[in-house]
């Protein structure tokens, strides 16, 4: 009788063991599928056919009723459409085309114009890997790089075209109350606030009439650190 508990408790256990195996290896499957789908929305072009320009910007409508413009920043691999939500969370993990997604999308503060019209601007993007969506921000902390890499461009679905020049790259809290409050903040007050904590600060050559613009990236996800590069909007006509 002891014998016989013993095969049945040793049957068992090993059918205990095959089923964790199973679960462990089924796990591990779907975390390279979910890896691998997170690579392949935050590196994925097709987007790129709807990229305007000033004979067609409304063909950015054709994506999203929340599509609002299209960022280019030269020599690096940002060139999204960029969204606005209801809040600063409805992006975070939804594509351009409301699907969901962990590499989310560009996205404009939510307390923001967006026709672009005030002085001060964010946007947001996820930190990816190899320079995809806002991961190119990181190179910004090199001065080299950064002197190689201060123009953008953006195009808002109004027919709008700004040319972008970058003057700063800092490394900001996301509790700070100037940078990241876009509509309390004056011109006047985030340049002071840049010209004494920026990594990299070259001062705009006029202050006068000025529209800045931001692209703010996580740097960690144990931290409250961003990355946040700093430019001049210039309306081209």
């Amino acid at each position: 009788m002891g014998r016989k508990v013993i095969i049945v408790c040793d049957k068992l256990f090993d059918r205990i063991i095959l089923l964790a195996s199973l679960l462990f290896f089924l796990i591990c499957i779907y975390a390279m599928y979910d890896a691998a789908m997170v690579y392949y929305n935050a590196n994925d072009t097709s987007v790129l056919k709807y990229k305007p320009d000033l004979t067609n910007p409304e063909v950015l409508r054709e994506i999203s009723e929340d599509s609002i413009a299209w960022i280019t920043v030269d020599g690096t691999r940002i060139d999204y459409p960029v969204m606005q939500g209801r809040d600063n969370k409805e992006y975070l993990n939804k594509d351009p085309f409301g699907k969901y997604s962990l590499s989310g999308s560009i996205f404009l503060d939510a307390r923001n114009s967006g026709d672009f019209s005030d002085c001060y601007s964010v946007l947001y993007g996820h930190h990816m890997d190899y320079g995809a969506m806002f991961g190119a921000l990181d190179e910004f902390k090199n001065k080299e790089y950064f002197d190689d890499h201060r123009t953008g461009q953006l195009i808002t679905v109004g027919g709008k075209k700004y040319d972008i020049r970058f003057f700063a790259a800092a490394l900001v809290l996301a509790t700070d109350p100037l940078v990241f409050h876009p509509t309390d903040a004056t011109v006047e007050a985030l340049l002071a606030q840049l010209s004494g904590s920026a990594m990299i600060y070259e001062p705009p050559e006029s202050k006068a009439g000025l529209q800045l613009i931001a692209l703010s990236t996580c740097q960690d996800a144990d931290t409250i650190d961003r990355m946040v590069v700093f430019g001049v909007m210039k309306e081209i006509s």
